[in-house]
């Protein structure tokens, strides 16, 4: 299907581009959203008409989003959350919980302003973009962590999952017996059971 785009879009083309895209992604985002119209003659002509009006507006709202951006400077939130050992998390970090976080922080935000291209699902820092307008996006820090102490430790850029396996390394280590059955601890050899009960 041909559709005029009516604002910027992503991997499509700038306001007044008449691009072919799928039916569906026509159907079910461009037009409900507003985003483009049917490519036919009437509506060229009313595009055409409404162009100067239509790129003002953007170029308002474009303004607009540059200034809130400015807010955005710098801008991180910290997630705490429970993981595993290895350090995946149970469940993932969602774009609901950004929105939530990044509102607690003081940003407001839109679900379908958050540009989340893949879930985070192990704790570390991430980079978010977050979309104010088509043509204006700002990153945002997240610092997923288990533990406040560990949220500080990797904003400083310390690699929590790596330290961690080191100090565990430096720790306990057991005896290792080649012949003891599988299973079986260094403790409760066979042959000293044998020892014990003869």
């Amino acid at each position: 299907m041909d559709v005029i785009l009516l604002e910027r879009v992503e991997k499509l083309g700038a306001i007044g581009d008449v691009v072919k895209v799928k039916d569906g992604f026509a159907r079910n985002f461009l037009l409900p959203r507003k985003k483009a119209l049917r490519a036919n003659e009437a509506n060229k002509k009313v595009f055409e008409a409404n162009r100067a009006r239509i790129e003002a507006e953007n170029a308002s709202r474009r303004s607009d989003a540059e200034k809130d951006s400015v807010a955005f400077k710098d801008a991180s939130v910290t997630l705490i959350r429970q993981a595993s050992n290895t350090g995946q998390l149970y469940g993932s970090v969602a774009v609901r919980d950004l929105v939530e976080a990044l509102d607690a922080a003081g940003h407001k935000v839109t679900k379908s302003q958050i540009v989340l291209d893949k879930p985070i699902k192990a704790i570390g820092l991430y980079e978010v973009k977050v979309a104010l307008h088509p043509e204006v996006s700002v990153p945002v820090k997240v610092n997923v962590a288990r533990s406040p102490e560990e949220a500080e430790m990797q904003a400083e850029g310390v690699d929590v999952m790596a330290s961690m396996f080191e100090r565990d390394e430096a720790g306990f280590t057991e005896d290792y017996d080649p012949n003891a059955e599988p299973g079986a601890t260094a403790e409760a050899r066979p042959e000293q059971e044998d020892a014990a009960q003869g």
